[in-house]
């Protein structure tokens, strides 16, 4: 991947936050393939990253303004389409998304001096690449736990023909409902900590998967149902286990006043 960087005045001379800047072009190659992204800011980009993988772009930039720190960014859609998430050090933004044929064009406006990282990345909502409940949860797709559901799912489930099988189900479901919780996640904090403390036990639950020695079909099936059997047990067979004794202890302190 090669990544070519050209600095250009621009806005004439014009001296206001937003009419002072710089043209900054990237020339990315996938592939013998090159997309033009640009970049307009009334600050400076001292470095820039790309993944094909987790389709993130990323730029470490210089803010200098106090107030209206602006920038301007062009994406083909052949390099980059789908539903935008932007985010100013890891934390999501709302920054508006205009699209023409060819290119997405993404507004984005934020406060304060210092460095900051911009990141773009895309998901689509009904492929199965993103965690949209965890994402929502942990508040980016960078999050440590959002991460970690991401590794198991594409180093270990999906390195098997059961595990992938098992996905394309889990998809069909997770996906039928998962856009709606997200976006209530995001209106209702009380909602978003209590999910993030419902997910707590199932993470803790996968990660055994990354200490599993899965050689085989049959291994990945066992890890598997496992895991699932162990979820159920945790979400629940114990708060049921539980209540049963919360009522019984209730009745007999009932009782005893009764007959006390």
């Amino acid at each position: 991947m090669l990544l070519i960087t050209t600095n250009l005045g621009a806005f004439g001379a014009d001296t206001s936050l937003r009419d002072l800047g710089f043209v900054n072009k990237y020339m990315i190659d996938i592939n013998g393939k090159n997309f033009e992204v640009t970049f307009t800011a009334n600050f400076n980009v001292s470095s820039h990253t790309f993944s094909t993988d987790d389709k993130m772009l990323q730029f470490n930039v210089q803010a200098i303004h106090e107030k209206e720190n602006v920038a301007e960014i062009i994406i083909p859609r052949d390099l980059l389409d789908g539903e935008f998430t932007i985010l100013l050090d890891d934390k999501e933004i709302s920054a508006p998304v205009n699209k023409t044929e060819r290119s997405s064009i993404i507004s984005v406006v934020f406060d304060g001096k210092g460095d900051y990282t911009i990141g773009i990345t895309t998901m689509d909502k009904y492929n199965g690449s993103g965690c949209l409940i965890a994402t929502a949860a942990f508040g980016s797709e960078l999050a440590p736990q959002v991460q970690l559901l991401r590794e198991i799912r594409d180093n270990t489930i999906l390195q098997t023909k059961s595990g992938s099988a098992f996905m394309t189900g889990f998809n069909q479901l997770y996906y039928s409902f998962s856009p709606t919780i997200a976006d209530y996640e995001r209106d209702n904090i009380i909602f978003k900590e209590a999910v993030k403390l419902t997910l707590i036990p199932l993470l803790t639950s996968l990660t055994l998967l990354q200490y599993a020695d899965i050689n085989s079909e049959s291994e990945m099936l066992g890890y598997g149902i496992g895991i699932i059997l162990l979820n159920i047990g945790m979400y629940f067979v114990a708060p049921a286990v539980l209540i049963t004794k919360i009522r019984k202890r209730v009745n007999i302190e009932k009782l005893h006043k009764i007959h006390g």
